[in-house]
């Protein structure tokens, strides 16, 4: 499916990029086949809001790009994939380190294919949960993902 970045450069790289890495998030773990993403919000001083909580926009950033990248690592060159939106629920007030895990799978890679074997655009929603320290969960997300063909690569 074309080549892919190094999943461990990858995390290194996003940890360290400058609206992450001033937000305070960090990947902890992702798996070399883009499969699999662990992204952790520890709460500090710089990322809460005005009541003490985690600030909300930090947490809509933790879940920003990670489908995005997986289906790009996984797809190839051939195919654009965007992010085209999201909504996010804010279940509970976020009041310690909060994680997000993002998973794709052979089926999910398979219907995405086969949407988009004739060359028309696929637009479909992935959902990702931030999850606290307690195991409790603080905010729902519902990632939505557009991809297609590149124009060459097209019936």
């Amino acid at each position: 499916m074309g080549s892919k970045t190094p999943s461990w450069l990858v995390k290194h790289l996003i940890s360290l990029w400058m609206p992450y890495l001033g937000a305070g998030i960090k990947i902890e773990e992702i798996s070399p086949d883009y499969r699999y993403i662990k992204v952790c919000l520890k709460q500090s001083w710089y990322n809460r809001n005005y009541v003490g909580t985690q600030f909300g926009g930090s947490l809509y950033a933790m879940t920003d790009p990670f489908y995005m990248l997986m289906l790009i690592n996984n797809l190839g060159q051939d195919y654009y994939v965007w992010d085209k939106g999201a909504t996010i629920d804010f279940v509970a007030p976020g009041k310690t380190k909060v994680t997000a895990e993002f998973r794709i799978n052979d089926e999910i890679i398979e219907k995405v294919l086969k949407e988009t074997a004739s060359g028309e655009k696929y637009i479909f929603d992935l959902p990702v949960q931030v999850i606290d320290a307690n195991g409790e969960l603080v905010a729902s997300v519902l990632k939505k993902l557009y991809v297609r063909k590149k124009k060459k690569d097209r019936p």
